[in-house]
């Protein structure tokens, strides 16, 4: 089995092809291609490749699925004993990407 890890928007997140992530929301319309850049480490179930920190040349393919938001959550701030309570919902935006291929 193939997979990579990526770094995108500050986070790490382990991909095979075929399967689809929410990352933080990037630059693209719907089908287009995006490619990262950031690979850390490549494995196809017999070698392995570990960057430093990352691995030279290596390439994983995606497409744009979808530009959505994130279902809302609810930030309530209170103090006790002082009349003082704000609540604001927050809709966080993402990118869903579907991994087409890993090139090392």
């Amino acid at each position: 089995m193939q997979f990579a890890i990526i770094e995108t928007g500050s986070k790490q997140y382990k991909v095979s092809p075929g399967e689809k992530i929410k990352i933080e929301k990037i630059e693209g319309g719907t089908d287009g291609v995006v490619s990262f850049d950031r690979v850390l480490l490549i494995s196809n179930g017999d070698e392995t490749a570990v960057g430093t920190p990352t691995v030279q040349s290596a390439r994983v393919e995606g497409k744009i699925i979808a530009q959505n938001r994130a279902r809302k959550i609810i930030v309530f701030k209170y103090h006790s004993k002082s009349r003082y309570k704000k609540k604001r919902g927050h809709r966080q935006p993402y990118t869903e990407v579907e991994i087409l291929k890993i090139n090392s």
